[in-house]
Order: structure tokens, then C-alpha cells, then sequence
């Protein structure tokens, strides 16, 4: 997989660590689009299905083939920007590595790390003299032995991502990652066609709304899905395609609502602190 990389978002001029995708070529070997670190990302302010795609080269039997620009949603202010990537008729050149090294753990996911595990604590024993006169650290020999930790729950496997071509493949996206975090049964209430416009997706203690347009997510779409989860006594989440406006990154914030970007990679990235946490704690 390829390291994480700085990219500095043209609206805040915040550095986010960007992982580039890792693609199967119908060769077999992974292949992943060559990003041009020398060329400032640009903007996104109008996404179209047809302008969203780039030309990687295998680098092992040469082929070429058309696979989802790379793009970034930005940690601070949700600004989304497309990546710059070196064109597959030029040298392919595999990116400088990140800021990985010592102590910065392992990765589950593209742009975010799993800390590595601290030593685990082992009982302790009473002294061999077994004196009756302690210092207070309980009864000597085995009878002192302190209980073992409780053992961690197990970490959770490295989200898989499915390219996103059309509306229908944002939806089932935003399902598997849901999914992903722990929510059981999630579905769409009515079992619907999918609209154009957003769509809702629910789960035991879930309210989660959907927007694969290609506009903003805006304050009346945060409102809306917070009245709803507040309604179901459940919590809510809300992805979109195109990031959000600022007046409802300052509404969810005080909310509490969760906002994911996608991009056409298939991998949902958190916007904002309550996002974050919950990617952390999962359901």
C-alpha cells in the first residue's frame, strides 16, 4: 500500500496526510494512480461523472485503465480538492513516503492510524520471605497475585472500499461503512428506488442520510437528519459526495452530528470531531 502523503488544502492551508488508492489490475498486481506532489491541488467546486476519472498505468504489464481521480476531503474546514496525478503517458514515479516511521502505528485505513498496542501488564507476586508485615500491597505469596487485565476487544479490520461510478454505489457505500462501524441491519426504510436526491438509511438506534449530488451538503440537510435521529432516539450520521457548506459544519459541530466525504474511491473520510469519534468508538 502507499504511504501517506501532505497535502495542503488551497482554502485553509491545513496539511492533511493523503494515502493514494490501491487498485487490483486485471493482471493482479495492485496498482495506484502516481500523484505529482509538485502540483497544488485544486479546488472542487463542481464535481461531473464523466470529468472525475484519470489514466494509471500498470507498472507490470504496461496496461492502462481508468480508475477514480484521487481526491481529499479536507479535516479542518471540509473543502474537497482534487489530487494532482502525473499522466499515464509520462514516467511513472511512486510517491516520497509520509510521516510514517517509529511510534506512528499501523494503518486500518487510508489517512488514519491504529496505535500500536502498549505492553500488557502482568500479575504480580508476593515476596518469596513471605513476611506477615507488608507495605500494604496485599497478602504475600500466590495468594497476593494481582488479577490479570481484562483483554482488549479485538481491533477492527481495515474497511475495504468499493468504487463509487453512480448515485446507487454511494448509497450501498455509505451501508457497508455503517456496517463497517458496527450498526446491525442497516437498510433503506421503504426499500425505495433510489432518488437523486438524498436518501435515508436506518439501523437499530441509527438515522443516516445520504447525498450523492453533486452540490453541498447545506444547514437545512443537517437540521433535517438531526430532527430525525432525535425523533427516533437514535443517532445520526450524514455522508455526502460534494463536502458541506461552513454554516452546516458549525451547525453539526454544535449538534453533535457526524459528516463523512466520500470520494469516488469508495472511502468515507470524517469532517469533523464527532465523525472522528465515532470512527473511534464505532457504535
Amino acid at each position: 500500500m502507499a504511504e501517506a502523503v501532505p497535502v495542503r488544502c488551497p482554502a485553509c492551508l491545513r496539511e492533511n496526510g493523503y494515502t493514494a488508492p490501491v487498485f487490483p489490475c486485471s493482471c493482479g498486481s495492485p496498482v495506484h494512480p502516481p500523484l505529482d506532489l509538485s502540483a497544488p491541488p485544486v479546488l472542487l467546486t463542481h464535481r461531473t461523472w464523466s470529468d472525475t476519472w484519470v489514466s494509471v498505468r500498470c507498472t507490470s504489464c504496461g496496461r492502462e485503465s481508468e480508475w477514480p481521480h484521487p481526491e481529499l476531503g479536507c479535516g479542518s474546514c471540509g473543502t474537497v480538492v482534487l489530487v494532482p496525478v502525473h499522466p499515464a503517458s509520462g514516467p511513472v514515479r511512486d510517491a516520497p513516503p509520509g510521516a510514517g516511521g517509529a511510534g506512528a502505528g499501523t494503518r486500518d485505513a487510508p489517512g488514519r492510524a491504529r496505535p500500536e498496542p502498549g505492553p500488557t501488564a502482568s500479575p504480580g507476586r508476593g515476596g518469596a520471605g513471605g513476611g506477615s508485615g507488608g507495605s500494604g500491597d496485599g497478602p504475600g505469596g500466590a495468594g497476593g497475585a494481582r488479577p490479570a487485565p481484562a483483554p482488549l476487544p479485538p481491533a477492527r479490520p481495515a474497511f475495504r472500499p468499493v468504487t463509487i461510478r453512480t448515485a446507487r454505489d454511494a448509497v450501498a457505500t455509505a451501508a457497508l461503512y455503517l456496517r463497517w462501524l458496527g450498526f446491525r441491519d442497516v437498510r433503506q426504510p421503504d426499500g425505495r428506488p433510489i432518488p437523486s436526491a438524498v436518501v435515508d438509511l436506518r439501523a437499530p438506534g441509527l438515522v443516516a442520510q445520504v447525498d450523492p449530488t453533486t452540490a453541498q451538503a447545506g444547514l437545512r440537510a443537517v437540521e433535517c437528519v438531526w430532527l430525525n435521529g432525535l425523533t427516533a432516539s437514535s443517532t445520526s450520521v450524514y455522508f455526502s459526495l460534494a463536502g458541506y457548506t461552513q454554516e452546516a459544519r458549525s451547525r453539526a459541530d454544535e449538534l453533535g452530528i457526524p459528516l463523512f466525504v466520500m470520494d469516488l474511491t469508495g472511502m468515507p473520510q470524517p469532517v469533523n470531531d464527532p465523525a472522528e469519534e465515532l470512527v473511534a468508538a464505532g457504535s
